[in-house]
């Protein structure tokens, strides 16, 4: 997915500011999951969530204000009770800017651990 960098999501020195790459992450994968029919606010509604258990980043090169970058997320593995998301954020030049990876616990709405319903794995195989 394509996200523009805007002038909030930067530092003093029109850099982008470092936590915003997880939230460049997080879009990805909430649209990676909605382009395979699992759309997150109906899991919600149903008692279920997928939460972040673990994150790493590495910061390859900045990202500065106006800057298009290229979001994009795939599934480095899947558990019954959880997805790990591979990302890699590049500018227009196809630069690697930075990756990351995050885990997501499937839980219900009181945060107990859960088996991901059979239906969403078959979506995502």
């Amino acid at each position: 997915m394509k996200i523009r960098v805007y002038y909030e999501d930067t530092d003093c020195g029109n850099v982008v500011y470092y936590a915003n790459y997880l939230k460049y992450m997080e879009r990805s994968r909430t649209e990676f999951l909605r382009k395979r029919g699992i759309c997150l606010s109906s899991l919600q509604k149903e008692g279920y969530l997928f939460v972040v258990a673990e994150a790493s980043i590495k910061y390859k090169a900045p990202a500065r204000y106006d800057d298009l970058l290229e979001v994009e997320s795939t599934i480095a593995g899947i558990t019954p009770v959880s997805l790990i998301f591979d990302s890699v954020i590049r500018n227009e030049d196809q630069k690697l800017l930075s990756k990351g990876r995050v885990k997501l616990a499937f839980t219900n709405n009181q945060g107990k651990l859960w088996r991901i319903p059979d239906k969403i794995i078959n979506l995502l195989s």
